[in-house]
């Protein structure tokens, strides 16, 4: 891990306040150190030398006010570090959400759903104790520790050399047992993602163990996970606290040298008293910021290990290059797809796709399994990277169309919280009556918006989970102003009588003047369309 990762400044800019901020600090931190040796120094010599107290007063005052201001300055630099720490994560955050947004659906079902929600939410946290911790002993490193080496060889030049020669020692150390921590974290990381990903599989999959007996068996599973994190946890432990040792056995002895070669000269004559322990009292103070650093790397090392993994997902987000809309006149306020194409790893799964669905018209688009139907309204979404020409609400760019979609996709994508809420779901201030016109035009007005929902909508079936997911979409449809709703597969758990009343009203959303894809195998579907747009699958999928 590198001490300071540049794309931390890139995309979390409030790291460059923070820098600046603590560089200011820790010079008059480094001000304060050094008056308060000098002063020390000056109080103990000219006390040796047989002046009263009252002579002394004025500079224990400035000595008092030394001490106070050094305090009132950690804490400044702590506060500032904790602020702007907590600003830099929210910005990661935010840039890592947006960039999984940009990714979407398709990128994130290839990835474990743990994973992802391990980064985001404990990864971050952890990266909180990078800059309450690890970054401003670093900054005070880079600024003290130079300015402290320059007055202790500007009081006596030996114990500059010396001091020159011994602090070299800890980066030496800290690099050799920095790699072997950094490899232990990722190990800790990976049981931690294992463990996180394994415990959120078996609550999802709860019901069906219980339905077969089977959940008992998953508890061996869980605690071998658990002991595997907790001897990884343990290994990075005594890690830390061998460093630890380390680091405080060579500043000991480095300290040391310097106070023996003070103390011969001292005997012998050639070295001044004032100047002896002027230069004893800074020499700590010189070997400080390095020992810190050394004790808060292990604290931050989990943090930067995920935001590690939070810069790849962002940096693939900036990857993924934003469709190019081909010369032409915009073709209304419908969806238009014109020549795309989509492929995958160098394999088309989309070629030469033509379509056009207008305002007022219910088109559905029938293929066979595997030939792209869920690739096109990925791409229609802004969320799968595709050549040609997509126009949505008479906007090309993915987030113009973005917000001229209503969209509800195969899977229901339902959260834990009241059916409302996942009806009206990011909408800030939520319409009752909006809530339950959807609800009934998705064929499941009998459901109370109150009713509350576990995670991923449990406490549904399947059917009416699907039928919530396209009520989100009508109410967004309505209350969004949006010109186009998009149906991926919202019959597939339905029977007869149920899709009959969901298509009916499909129907009459696009009366209203909405342009409808419905994606559907089903022939009720095919049956209600005003326009079927059926590709076989050799037109459709092929490889290059």
């Amino acid at each position: 891990m590198r001490p300071l990762d540049p794309r931390l400044l890139k995309y979390a800019s409030a790291t460059r306040g923070t820098l600046a901020a603590g560089a200011l600090l820790a010079v008059l931190r480094t001000a304060c150190v050094v008056a308060f040796s000098w002063l020390v120094t000056d109080v103990i010599v000219r006390a040796i030398a047989g002046e009263d107290l009252g002579s002394l007063g004025g500079t224990l005052l400035l000595l008092a006010g030394a001490v106070a201001a050094r305090g009132l300055l950690l804490w400044a630099t702590d506060a500032v570090a904790a602020r702007g720490g907590a600003r830099a994560v929210g910005q990661l955050r935010e840039r890592l959400t947006a960039a999984i947004g940009k990714l979407g659906p398709g990128w994130v079902a290839r990835r474990s759903s743990g994973d992802v929600t391990l980064v985001a939410g404990h990864g971050m946290e952890a990266l909180e104790g990078y800059f309450a911790g690890y970054l401003p002993q670093l900054v005070a490193t880079a600024v003290a520790t130079p300015l402290l080496v320059l007055t202790i060889g500007w009081a006596d030049l030996t114990s500059g050399i010396v001091l020159l020669v011994t602090l070299p020692l800890i980066p030496v150390f800290m690099v050799l047992v920095g790699w072997a921590t950094q490899a232990a974290q990722k190990r800790q990381w990976r049981a931690l993602s294992t463990l996180s990903s394994g415990f959120l599989d078996v609550v999802a999959g709860l019901s069906t163990l219980k339905l077969f007996g089977r959940q008992h068996r998953q508890e061996a599973r869980i605690r071998e996970v658990s002991d595997q994190y907790r001897v990884h946890t343990m290994k990075v432990l005594r890690m830390s606290f061998l460093s630890g040792f380390v680091l405080e056995l060579v500043a000991s002895l480095s300290v040391a040298v310097i106070a023996v070669t003070i103390g011969l000269r001292l005997l012998g004559g050639s070295l001044d008293l004032s100047v002896g322990l002027f230069v004893l009292l800074l020499a700590p103070e010189a070997f400080l910021p390095l020992r810190n650093v050394g004790a808060s790397y292990h604290a931050a090392a989990e943090g930067m290990e995920a935001a590690d993994r939070a810069f790849a997902v962002i940096e693939a987000a900036d990857g993924v290059a934003e469709p190019v809309a081909a010369p032409g006149a915009p073709a209304g306020d419908g969806l238009v797809f014109e020549q795309v194409n989509v492929g995958y790893d160098g394999r088309t799964v989309v070629d030469g796709f033509t379509a056009d669905v207008p305002p007022g018209v219910l088109a559905v688009l029938r293929a066979p399994s595997g030939a792209g139907k869920s690739s096109l309204v990925g791409a229609a979404l802004g969320f799968v990277p595709a050549e040609g020409r997509i126009l949505a609400g008479g906007r090309a760019d993915a987030d113009g169309r973005r917000g001229a979609i209503a969209w509800a996709g195969q899977r229901p994508g339902l959260v834990a919280g009241s059916i409302a809420d996942n009806v009206a779901l990011g909408d800030p201030a939520p319409d009752g009556a909006a809530v339950a016109e959807a609800l009934r035009d998705a064929a499941v007005g009998e459901l109370d918006p109150a009713t509350e929902l576990g995670a991923g909508g449990t406490g549904l079936s399947g059917g009416q989970a699907q039928r919530v997911a396209v009520a989100r979409a009508l109410y967004r449809l309505r209350t969004h102003g949006c010109r186009v709703l998009i149906l991926d597969e919202p019959t597939s758990a339905l029977d007869a009588a149920t899709e009959r009343r969901l298509l009916a009203s499909v129907k009459r959303v696009a009366e209203q003047g909405a342009a409808v894809l419905v994606v559907s195998h089903r022939d009720a579907a095919a049956e209600a369309a005003d326009r079927v747009i059926a590709v076989e699958a050799e037109e459709v999928s092929r490889v290059r």
